[in-house]
C-alpha cells in the first residue's frame, strides 16, 4: 500500500528531474509517440534529449490534491513519517537478518 491508501482521498504523483528522458531510465518503442512532460525543455520537434551517459535528475516535481479536509503541508509531512518508519522497519528487519546469519554455524 502507497501513500494514497493510507489517506484515502489525497493524491500524490511525482516526477524525477528527468523530463525529456536524457538519462534513459525508460525506453520508449516509439519515442515521438511518448506524451511530453509538463516540464520538458524539448523543442516541439525533438521526441527525447540526447543522451547524458553521467546525468543525475537533480530536480524532484510533485503535485498534492486534497479534499481540502487536511492541509497539503499535514499531508507530506505524515506521509514522510510514515515513510522513514517504513524504512526504518526494513532496516531493522535486514539488521535481524544479517545477525541471524551471523549466529548461524553451519
Amino acid at each position: 500500500s502507497g501513500i494514497n491508501a493510507e489517506y484515502g482521498s489525497s493524491g500524490i504523483n511525482a516526477e524525477y528531474g528527468d523530463p525529456d528522458n536524457a538519462l534513459r531510465h525508460t525506453t520508449y518503442p516509439v519515442p515521438k509517440e511518448w506524451p511530453k512532460s509538463d516540464y520538458s525543455e524539448l523543442e516541439l520537434e525533438q521526441d527525447q534529449a540526447p543522451y547524458e551517459v553521467y546525468g543525475k535528475p537533480e530536480k524532484f516535481w510533485y503535485n498534492l490534491e486534497s479534499v481540502g479536509s487536511l492541509k497539503p503541508e499535514s499531508i507530506v509531512l505524515t506521509g514522510l513519517q510514515v515513510l522513514k518508519k517504513k524504512l526504518m522497519d526494513l532496516q531493522n528487519h535486514y539488521n535481524n537478518e544479517i545477525a541471524k546469519e551471523a549466529l548461524y554455524i553451519g
